[in-house]
């Protein structure tokens, strides 16, 4: 079963960090630690403010400088306590990271073909996907498990990480996996429980359509 064991009616609320500089520049940033800027900052505010009005009862997010530094706008205005997990990181891309989308494509041309076809690819050396699901769909599970019937868990994480946990979350295979389009910076998706497992209620929620600048694209 794909849903957590218990009550009904829960909600996971995956929430991606806010902009960093390497998002503007189009690089891959992976598990390199970027910090947002100040829009990104900003973002997050206004975002947390959205948020907050789902009264979640959990905040867990990555440990990195831009999840953490996102999550805790919404710790400020709902008084909870973040617990981070390195489980939630980006994918670690390896000699990828650091790249721009044109430096990615010139130098590892047939990696980034395979990948986009959706083959099981170690970019630049790194994760699959698979494995990336493997760390930290658990720890989302685990998250959840503890919540009351009828609560929300907020998951601050990173748009490949996010994405390929709702894939592990909703049981689809891994290679349809890209279907799920790419985050918006503080954009966030919303999976409910249901009797058979959990369903993808809102994906890329919380503005007007921007492009989406990240890692996943």
């Amino acid at each position: 079963m794909n849903g957590s064991k218990g009550g009904r009616g829960r909600r996971i609320v995956l929430w991606r960090h806010g902009q960093t500089s390497w998002n503007l520049e189009r690089r891959f940033q992976g598990s390199t630690d970027i910090e947002l800027t100040e829009t990104g900052v900003a973002q997050a505010r206004r975002a947390a403010r959205l948020l907050a009005a789902m009264k979640p009862d959990a905040i867990i997010a990555s440990d990195l400088k831009r999840a953490t530094a996102t999550a805790a706008e919404l710790a400020a205005v709902t008084g909870l306590e973040v617990a981070h997990d390195a489980g939630l990181r980006e994918t670690y891309a390896g000699h990828w990271q650091g790249l721009t989308h044109e430096e990615i494509i010139e130098r590892f041309g047939e990696q980034y073909a395979a990948w986009k076809r959706g083959e099981p690819v170690r970019r630049g050396g790194g994760e699959l996907e698979t494995e990336v699901a493997d760390r930290a769909a658990p720890v989302v599970r685990a998250a959840a498990d503890k919540l009351p019937d009828g609560g929300t868990l907020v998951v601050v994480s990173h748009g490949g990480t996010i994405r390929t946990t709702i894939g592990r979350l909703l049981g689809l295979d891994s290679h349809s996996w890209e279907a799920l389009g790419g985050l918006t910076n503080c954009c966030w998706s919303v999976l409910g429980e249901g009797a058979r497992g959990w369903r993808l209620l809102e994906h890329n929620a919380g503005t007007l359509p921007e492009p989406v600048l990240g890692d996943d694209v």
